[in-house]
């Protein structure tokens, strides 16, 4: 004869039979944990029926994947915003602005005039110039005559005054290399600390993952046991 017992579930206040009571202890933490939010006053001694805890262990299984969702969500997003801060670093560090004084704008135009082919060439011509007015046009008797001392003497003075403006104009490309050298490295550690970060969020969702599947593995489980036992029933 069959047991007709029935007994009144704490959750819903129906009778069921009393083949699918199951006590409040019996039930895992994640699932009585739903059921606490919906029922405060649901304690370890009071119970409930197997569909309703059905129904449970379905809302625990879809509330985590979409919590997964929302957690890929964002760690997509934080990559992005990762991205997005790297592109910001990378324009500031090339909108900076050098600031030259006018000494060093003109030791720079000297520098690049000087190392230049028009400077060559309108420096030979000038020479060639010079020497041919002196012998040919005044005959070794003009204002320069052999052995041209006076175009020596401005020689002279002009590679003095240009080997110390070029040297100034070297010594600011040599700080310029050195600041763009650790902007790079700025750069370069930044992009390093990031990678570092999104793979830390990775373990992190990998390891939380491995936790929320061996719980769902035993949700299923028990959903297939309670099956069996009603099957033998």
């Amino acid at each position: 004869m069959k047991n007709n017992s029935t007994f009144k579930s704490a959750v819903s206040n129906l009778s069921f039979p009393e083949s699918e009571k199951i006590l409040g202890k019996s039930i895992h933490d994640p699932i009585l944990g739903l059921i606490i939010e919906d029922y405060p006053s649901f304690n370890d001694e009071d119970c409930i029926a197997v569909k309703e805890l059905n129904l449970y262990r379905q809302k625990y299984i879809s509330r985590y994947l979409s919590t997964e969702i929302g957690t890929l969500s964002d760690l997509e997003q934080s990559v992005i915003n990762s991205l997005k801060e790297d592109k910001s670093i990378v324009s500031i560090v090339e909108d900076e602005g050098e600031i030259r004084s006018f000494g060093q704008k003109i030791a720079d135009k000297v520098a690049d005039f000087g190392g230049s082919w028009t400077f060559i060439i309108s420096f030979l011509l000038f020479i060639v110039v010079w020497i041919s007015a002196n012998v040919y046009i005044l005959v070794n008797k003009g204002f320069d005559p052999y052995p041209f001392i006076l175009l020596n003497l401005i020689l002279s003075c002009i590679a003095a005054l240009q080997a110390p403006v070029i040297m100034m104009s070297q010594n600011r490309q040599e700080e310029k290399d050195r600041n763009r050298a650790k902007k790079d490295y700025m750069i370069n550690l930044k992009s390093e600390l990031e990678i570092r970060m999104i793979h830390d969020k990775i373990d992190h969702l990998i390891m939380h993952q491995q936790q929320e599947l061996i719980e769902i593995q035993k949700v299923q489980i028990e959903m297939m046991n309670d099956i069996l036992n009603q099957i033998k029933k």
